[in-house]
């Protein structure tokens, strides 16, 4: 008697576990576990018995409780420098989108470009035992003995844009150098004669790439590099409008400014106007990152779309194709630029 009125009393609880139905069957939990996993050590009859009863009583496992005992959560970190910025949104959609697929759930932290916070990002995740960690440095991480020390114990780890190029790991990235040379080469060959960069810090290695394209279309184009021309920024508004009244004050003045991101290009944009120049008649402006605002300023602003979103999906690849250890494997995408009003009416290259 007292036994059937506990099964029913267990029966009417909100989570219905193992040991419920081990008591209903007269088995032992970790018979009902291994049946509930298809375990082939356990009969067919009993499996059957198993599932049944707790299909009957709608059982779910209680994954926290597993989680803890695997030591892991099927829960993967992800950490950006900004997740308002519509490149990394579509990044992590595309890892959430490939992941998600695989059983994981995403955690996601930003480091607000603060070396400092992204350390206190990664304490967070291992704190949550992720099974892995997917990230892009913030733009003050110069040093990288906290990363060496996660890679040293053997946690997964894949990059993406803003990779450590000093460490072998895995990461994705763009042609960055490609990208600014199609850029400077195109506003050479329509008559700007001294174009001007707007880079972020030459410690990441997508802002060195990006000057690097571009130094080099000066130099494949016989063009002068003029070292005033070339600045560096945090990559805001404010940063660009900045560096514009700065550079503008060389002799030669630029008539072009290609920036490494969009924010700097749109403050460049900006001054430029405050100033009474025309764009692109006076100067032309050109960003990267092809960020959401950029068709919809006046001028429309001519950019790199980074493919945000293939670039999470092929980082969630490498991450589920990914063995204990990183190996350096580099993945690099084939950016797309945008040459839209900011750089001329009369467009050459491909046109949005």
């Amino acid at each position: 008697m007292y036994f059937h009125i506990f099964v029913e009393m267990n029966w009417e609880k909100k989570h219905i576990t193992i040991h419920d139905i081990a008591r209903e069957l007269k088995i032992s939990a970790s018979t009902v576990s291994r049946a509930l996993n298809n375990n082939p050590r356990i009969s067919a009859a009993t499996r059957d018995m198993v599932q049944k009863l707790a299909a009957a009583h709608g059982y779910q496992p209680n994954v926290m409780a597993s989680s803890l005992r695997k030591g892991r959560g099927n829960t993967v970190g992800v950490i950006v420098p900004n997740i308002n910025r519509s490149f990394f949104s579509n990044i992590i959609g595309g890892i959430e989108e490939k992941l998600s697929g695989a059983g994981f759930n995403l955690m996601i932290c930003q480091s607000n470009e603060s070396l400092d916070k992204e350390k206190e990002a990664l304490q967070t995740l291992m704190h949550a035992r992720v099974d892995g960690i997917m990230m892009s440095l913030s733009m003050e991480t110069q040093d990288y003995a906290h990363l060496e020390k996660l890679l040293n114990r053997g946690i997964r780890m894949v990059f993406f844009d803003r990779v450590p190029d000093t460490l072998a790991v895995d990461g994705v990235v763009i042609d960055d150098h490609a990208a600014a040379f199609r850029i400077t080469t195109a506003l050479i060959e329509k008559g700007y004669r001294h174009p001007a960069h707007v880079g972020g810090s030459g410690k990441i290695n997508v802002y060195r790439q990006r000057k690097s394209g571009y130094l080099d279309a000066l130099k494949s184009s016989g063009s002068q590099v003029i070292a005033s021309h070339i600045t560096e920024t945090d990559m805001t508004r404010q940063g660009g409008r900045k560096a514009f009244r700065e550079i503008m004050q060389s002799d030669p003045r630029p008539d072009a400014f290609i920036c490494a991101g969009d924010l700097a290009a749109h403050g460049v944009l900006l001054e430029a106007l405050k100033n009474h120049f025309r764009v692109p008649e006076d100067i032309a402006v050109s960003g990267f990152a092809n960020e959401e605002f950029t068709p919809h300023i006046t001028p429309p602003l001519t950019s790199v779309d980074q493919k945000g979103l293939e670039m999470g999906r092929q980082a969630a690849s490498l991450f589920l194709e990914q063995e204990a250890t990183n190996d350096g494997s580099r993945i690099v995408i084939e950016p797309e630029v945008l040459f839209r009003l900011s750089t001329q009416k009369e467009i050459t290259l491909r046109t949005e």
